[in-house]
């Protein structure tokens, strides 16, 4: 584990059911089949509720360093054949450097707000030592998407997990814990909002 230095935490929103997305992701469907209109407006109506979730939206972008997989950002497989920045417009909202994984190099990508993206090719734990070179003892976040998170969590790389569970089930797609062995879990938060219920559990050795 990595509690000697700053956490390792993730924030995933997910169904009842454990999914993060539905089937059939698309570059016009980002959330694939995800019972709405495929951006996760359902799945992530919670956001939309700013006042009565700031602590949780907060906590989502506090991290000083960010992991994802190449899925969450953006629809572009194999080579990189067209400049794809994200979904998230010129600004992104992380405002420090994202590590992305993928199978393809790439050299980094400076956006504005002091954004950067990384390319990283040689793994999970390449891409953490990176984070931890980038912010010392800083917390980093695994954020998404949850293939990505499960396989942090198999290799016991996560100290902290929060979850944000939607009253919808997707019965198929992407989800959480596949191919994860069992947990050590203490919970350590919980609050039940109007659409979301907020969990935070301790990753224990």
């Amino acid at each position: 584990m990595t509690t000697r230095l700053g956490r390792v935490t993730c924030d995933l929103t997910i169904s009842v059911d454990g999914y993060s997305a539905g089937l059939n992701q698309s570059e016009q469907r980002p959330f694939g089949d995800d019972g709405g209109d495929g951006w996760g407006d359902k799945l992530h109506a919670w956001y939309a509720a700013a006042e009565e979730n700031r602590v949780e939206l907060d906590r989502g972008t506090a991290a000083k360093a960010f992991i994802m997989g190449r899925n969450m950002f953006g629809p572009v497989r194999g080579e990189w054949d067209r400049q794809w920045n994200g979904w998230w417009g010129d600004n992104p909202p992380y405002h420090g450097p994202v590590f992305v994984l993928t199978h393809h190099a790439r050299d980094p990508q400076p956006m504005d707000g002091g954004t950067t993206f990384h390319f990283v090719t040689d793994g999970i734990e390449s891409a953490l030592k990176r984070a931890r070179e980038a912010v010392g003892d800083g917390a980093i976040s695994i954020h998404g998407g949850a293939t990505t998170v499960n396989q942090y969590l198999a290799a016991g790389l996560i100290d902290e997990l929060r979850l944000h569970i939607v009253p919808l089930t997707l019965g198929a797609g992407t989800r959480l814990f596949d191919g994860v062995g069992p947990l050590n879990l203490r919970q350590v938060e919980s609050r039940a909002a109007n659409s979301v219920t907020h969990l935070t559990y301790r990753v224990l050795p």
